[in-house]
């Protein structure tokens, strides 16, 4: 069940299953109050998200044009309907309050993610902001409506298949860990001693909505695990309901407010202008794009970027990507490996008719598939594919800094065409003896001089190029069902998972 699910999401962008999922919550929400499960009616709801959105799109218009910046479809989108689930519907058409809250609520969100940022980049969750700003200054907070029994078990799907899909399990499960604590610690305790009233203040409150949905924000969350698992604990203990300065009791949208501002301090802040200098065919439909850049950028070889591209004619996939950095920290260009395949995305086509001096924006700096601190430990790449990008910087980083490691990678592909950067592969094998067995699957295309292995990397394969594998840590990377399959290959042969390290980044290609 769980590899079908996966199989689907793999195909939806991180942005696109986010926004699904609120368009959802929203058309379930207003089935509920068709038939008075919620406190408000359909039409209010379906007019609540309609109208939030239209307000975010023109703010947020305006604020492109303003100053000069690709828009962020889909996260426009996000907000309004975050906004629609958190503020509550319209009583009436002369409702005032509803309609002066939506008005000021969009118009900050939108405006926090152009005004409330340093260096281009955003601090704070913008529905979040947007309603601490109208809590504060016009007495109008969030009301968390979407905090009741009724939807529960629909937001649960939802955020569930939210953080699946980015694998931020540690997070939520740190926000709730030390919220419970927090609460059992604290005299909340009291009126919520029993398990039966533990379950029911969590369905008839906010929490899965906001741990799974809003807390799991990857541009104002941090992008390593353990900072990841101190942030959603001090939004967790920030979130229990006890928590209070004096008279002052601290609101959920704060909490993750207050959050936000030690993810930005603990992480990257690039955001950077890149332009493009050229594109190299490396393989059968992949190629390498080389990018020049205002200025150098920090980061370890195997991390990744989220690249965003100017929105136009952007398909259902959004303008935005997760790639691997292809280049090394050593290379004084920014480079990306990628793959084309029939009917490509709205953003591979627009990537693909980029031009000299065209740009594109990389920011979200992150990824933990990186080289161990200590030399000495012996290394396996596997590497499908595509996958060989994360491999292309880490080996081309070894090079340029004549840094020998006992490494043996396993390369597999189709066909021999496509085989890519075997230029860095070759100098690996030539100066600092990093072997690279390869392996083709496509038997009927395998010419008879070919001396590389054949056929789908098994644990015979493994075993007899890699003997001394039980000593190794691997690193996988490829296609999503490709690294599944080689994970299992390697559990089955007794490797221990602490072992085996996966190349992962949010976002679909």
């Amino acid at each position: 069940m769980l590899k079908f699910i996966d199989n689907i999401l793999d195909k939806i962008t991180m942005y696109r299953v986010v926004l699904y999922v609120l368009i959802g919550l929203v058309g379930i929400t207003a089935l509920l109050g068709a038939v008075h499960l919620v406190p408000y009616n359909p039409v209010a709801i379906i007019f609540s998200a309609f109208f939030f959105t239209v307000l975010c799109v023109a703010a947020n218009a305006l604020f492109v044009w303003a100053f000069s910046v690709p828009a962020n479809v889909e996260s426009v989108y996000i907000t309004a309907l975050i906004l629609a689930l958190i503020v509550s519907p319209p009583r009436s058409p002369s409702d005032g309050i509803f309609f002066t809250l939506a008005i000021l609520s969009s118009v900050i969100a939108m405006a926090s993610k152009y005004i409330l940022a340093i260096g281009r980049k955003h601090i704070f969750n913008p529905a979040a902001i947007a309603m601490v700003i109208t809590g504060f200054a016009f007495g109008m907070p969030a009301s968390w409506w979407i905090g009741t029994k009724a939807a529960l078990p629909f937001v649960i799907i939802g955020g569930l298949l939210i953080t699946r899909k980015i694998r931020r399990f540690d997070l939520v499960i740190s926000f709730g860990a030390v919220a419970a604590i927090t609460m059992a610690l604290t005299p909340f305790a009291g009126l919520f001693g029993t398990v039966v009233n533990w379950g029911q203040a969590v369905a008839d409150s906010p929490i899965i909505f906001f741990a799974t949905v809003m807390l799991t924000e990857p541009l104002t969350s941090p992008p390593t695990r353990w900072r990841r698992i101190i942030y959603g604990g001090i939004v967790g203990f920030l979130f229990a309901p006890a928590v209070h300065v004096g008279n002052f009791y601290i609101a959920p949208e704060l909490a993750l407010v207050a959050g936000n501002v030690f993810a930005y301090l603990v992480s990257p802040k690039d955001r950077l202008i890149l332009q493009l200098k050229k594109i190299q065919k490396v393989a059968h439909d992949t190629y390498h794009f080389v990018f020049s850049s205002p200025r150098p950028l920090a980061f370890a070889p195997g991390q990744y970027l989220e690249w965003t591209l100017p929105a136009r004619g952007a398909d259902s996939r959004g303008n935005r990507r997760y790639f691997t950095v292809a280049s090394a920290p050593t290379e004084s260009d920014i480079m990306l490996g990628v793959k084309f395949y029939p009917n490509p995305s709205s953003f591979k086509r627009q990537l693909a008719a980029m031009r000299p001096r065209d740009t594109i924006i990389a920011s979200q700096r992150a990824g933990e598939f990186t080289l161990p601190y200590n030399r000495k430990k012996k290394l396996a790449f596997i590497a499908g594919g595509i996958g060989i990008t994360p491999f292309r910087s880490m080996l081309k980083f070894l090079i340029d800094r004549d840094e020998e490691r006992d490494i043996v990678m396993l390369y597999s592909n189709k066909t021999i065409a496509d085989i890519a950067y075997t230029d860095v592969l070759d100098t690996a094998y030539e100066q600092l003896g990093i072997k690279t067995i390869y392996t083709l699957t496509d038997e009927d295309t395998i010419p008879p001089t070919w001396r590389g292995e054949r056929g789908f990397i098994d644990a015979k394969m493994i075993t007899r190029e890699i003997p001394d594998f039980a000593e190794r840590i691997f690193y996988l990377s490829g296609p999503r069902v490709m690294v599944v399959h080689f994970d299992e290959v390697l559990r089955g042969l007794g490797v221990h998972r602490s072992h085996i390290k996966k190349d992962f980044f949010p976002g679909f290609a």
